[in-house]
C-alpha cells in the first residue's frame, strides 16, 4: 500500500516535521496540507489547500476525497487560555475535521449503491492519526484542564468509526534541524537532547522518529491505539 496523506498544523513545529518525513519517505505517494497559510513547502508529492475556517470545510470537501491516512498535528498550547476557548480550538475543530472525512468516506460509498455494512466498511479504510501528548487524561476527569479535554478529543476519535485511529502521546520533542517552524525553546533545548534520551527516554523522542511511526503504523497497524514515547520508538524502527 502507498500512503496518500492529509496533513494538519504544517506550519507549526510538529506538522511540519511530519511533512517533511512524509515527502521524503517512499512509502508515501501524494500529501495534501490544510493551512490558514501557507506552509511554503514545493515538492511533487505536495498539494495545499488554503482554507480560513476548521470548522466549515463545505468548500473543500470534494478535494478531500481519495486519501488513506491523516496525520492530525494541528494544536495550540493551553498556557493563558481559558477552558472554553481551549475546548473549541483543541476539541470542536478536531472532532469536526475528523467527522467531515469520515462523512466523506460514508457517502461516496452510499453513492457507489453499497450496503450499510460496507460503506461502513469503505469509509473507515482511512487511518486517522492525532498528536496529542504526555499526560493525556483518557479518564476526563482529572484536575488538569488540558489533558481532560485532550483526553475527551483521543476518546471520541477512537469511537467515531474509522478502521484505525491512533492517539500518539509525544513528550518533548527533539526538532529535525534546519526546519523553519522549530520554537525557541526547543532550538535552546536541543543540545541538550542526548542527556534527556538517556536520563528520561519514557518522556522524550525525536520529530524524525515521530514521522516515522505515524508512516510505520498506518502500513502495519499497531497492537495499541494510544502509543507513548516508547511505543513510538519501537514502531519508527519496524
Amino acid at each position: 500500500m502507498k500512503i496518500k496523506a492529509i496533513i494538519t498544523g504544517s506550519t507549526g513545529m510538529v506538522g511540519e516535521g511530519v511533512l517533511h518525513i512524509c515527502l521524503n519517505n517512499p512509502n508515501v505517494e501524494s500529501v495534501l496540507v490544510i493551512n490558514r497559510k501557507s506552509c511554503g513547502v514545493n515538492h511533487p508529492k505536495l498539494k495545499e489547500i488554503i482554507h480560513k475556517d476548521f470548522m466549515d470545510l463545505t468548500e473543500i470537501e470534494e478535494q478531500l476525497v481519495g486519501y488513506n491516512a491523516c496525520y492530525f498535528c494541528a494544536g495550540v498550547s493551553s498556557v493563558g487560555k481559558k477552558e472554553e476557548e481551549y475546548r473549541k480550538i483543541t476539541y470542536n475543530l478536531t472532532l469536526n475535521f475528523a467527522k467531515t472525512l469520515h462523512n466523506i468516506h460514508a457517502e461516496r460509498s452510499r453513492s457507489m449503491n453499497k450496503s450499510l455494512d460496507s460503506a461502513r466498511d469503505e469509509r473507515v479504510g482511512l487511518t486517522f492519526m492525532y498528536v496529542s501528548g504526555t499526560g493525556t487524561d483518557s479518564t476526563e476527569k482529572g484536575k488538569s484542564m488540558w489533558a481532560r479535554i485532550k483526553g475527551k478529543t483521543e476518546n471520541d476519535l477512537l469511537n467515531l468509526g474509522f478502521k484505525d485511529a491512533y492517539m500518539f502521546r509525544p513528550g518533548y520533542i527533539q526538532p529535525i534541524k534546519g526546519l523553519k517552524n522549530t520554537y525557541t525553546i526547543y532550538k535552546f533545548l536541543s543540545s541538550f537532547y542526548p542527556i534527556f534520551e538517556k536520563l528520561f527516554p519514557k518522556y522524550v523522542i525525536s520529530l524524525e522518529e515521530l514521522g516515522k511511526s505515524m508512516i510505520n503504523v498506518t502500513l502495519n497497524g499497531y497492537e495499541k491505539k494510544v502509543l507513548e514515547n516508547v511505543d513510538i520508538r519501537i514502531t519508527a524502527t519496524n
